[in-house]
């Protein structure tokens, strides 16, 4: 199973879009509000959130984390690690009645998808990091991936994984090629076709197929893509719209081509050599799930220190490899092609976890979708989607 097979978040749960999209005066914390005492000097601990399946483990004992532990041992810092992150609206729920009362979360070090990172920027709910002291971050983070528009320079974030959305499709059962996004219309695939259902990780995609700069879409861009794909609906083109189910769908051949995940294909095709992973012509949408300190963490040195470890490209490699996303870290290439084991060297060449020039020509990091959007663009989506 991939760690990403369990990502369902839709988009606008309701109370981080009732917040961020009233803009609620008390939830916005002044800069000044955001550093509480950092303990890191004297207690050596730090409290790390993530999702489950997102790092590491021994082949032998599953709650071993390899990486993990070299960090520890190397430090002296003693990590608590829990996989409590399913959904990201429901971790927005769990955490900002803490964050919006300028009270401490428990947590040093979260992750979460960007387009909720943006929220949490906006709303001034994370510290700004301390560069001069990541000097793997300044020196390694892939260039593609250092200035988002939700957090320019990266100053509150740092990718732990990255990944693509694209189209993933059955060659073998299709019997062509799909290149663009435009080919899921053809009519050979009419009932064939799901696509994602939550509105943040499904409109770029759709977009980039009508030709636009998803780096700086209009709310004409959006509608255009809902009236088309209400109309794909009515005409009974498009099968359903999926959170990660589509990877049954895909394995089974109920579905033929779909909008998926890079980092899910790489594990269908170890199985099912058929499915291919398309970054179609017109391009596709390059993201990010990313690392945060949270206002009034009690070590955000630990934290930062724990970040930089992940940023040393052997540690990049071995995450890399267990993890199978694209790696935020192109120096790890290296380490993994240098591997005396054929099956971690080939990991190396696959343009999924590090994608080579051609593709990156292709791939583009979506503007996010305001706060003063997201609850009409959410409300129209839902509906054609029929959340």
């Amino acid at each position: 199973m991939s760690r990403r097979s369990l990502l369902r978040a839709l988009g606008a749960g309701a109370a981080g879009a009732t917040l961020a999209g009233c803009g609620v005066p008390a939830a916005f914390v002044e800069p000044g509000d955001r550093a509480g005492h950092d303990s890191s000097a004297t207690d050596h601990t730090l409290h790390f959130a993530n999702w489950p399946l997102y790092i590491d483990t021994d082949d032998d004992n599953e709650s071993k984390r390899p990486t993990l532990e070299a960090f520890s041992k190397r430090t002296g810092i003693s990590v608590t690690y829990t996989e409590e992150i399913n959904d990201n609206d429901e971790f927005f729920g769990k955490i900002s009645p803490a964050l919006m009362n300028h009270q401490q979360t428990g947590r040093d070090l979260i992750v979460i998808s960007d387009w909720m990172a943006a929220r949490f920027v906006r709303l001034g709910w994370v510290q700004e990091m301390d560069r001069a002291k990541q000097p793997n971050v300044a020196t390694y983070l892939d260039p593609q991936l250092r200035s988002p528009a939700f957090d320019e320079g990266r100053r509150h974030s740092v990718p732990w994984q990255s990944g693509i959305t694209g189209i993933a499709y059955n060659r073998k059962k299709l019997g062509r090629e799909i290149r663009s996004t435009g080919d899921l219309w053809a009519d050979d695939l009419r009932g064939r076709v799901t696509l994602l259902s939550g509105l943040d990780e499904s409109f770029a995609l759709l977009m980039q197929g009508n030709g636009v700069d998803i780096t700086r879409w209009t709310a004409d861009d959006f509608h255009e893509i809902c009236e088309q794909t209400e109309k794909r609906v009515r005409s009974k083109h498009i099968r359903r719209f999926t959170g990660n189910d589509y990877i049954k769908d895909l394995a089974t051949g109920d579905v033929l081509a779909c909008q998926a995940y890079s980092g899910d294909v790489i594990q269908l095709r170890a199985d099912n050599p058929d499915i291919e992973f398309v970054v179609p012509e017109e391009g596709a949408e390059l993201w990010a799930e990313s690392l945060m300190i949270p206002n009034l963490a009690r070590h955000k040195r630990n934290a930062e220190r724990l970040i930089d470890h992940y940023y040393d490209p052997e540690v990049a490699a071995e995450l890399a490899a267990w993890v199978n996303y694209v790696c935020p870290v192109p120096a790890a290439r290296d380490v993994l092609a240098s591997s005396k084991d054929e099956e971690t060297a080939a990991l190396a060449e696959d343009p999924l976890i590090f994608p080579d020039d051609a593709m990156r020509e292709r791939l583009a990091i979506a503007r996010d979708i305001t706060s003063d959007e997201r609850m009409d663009f959410a409300k129209k989506w839902n509906g054609i989607v029929g959340l």
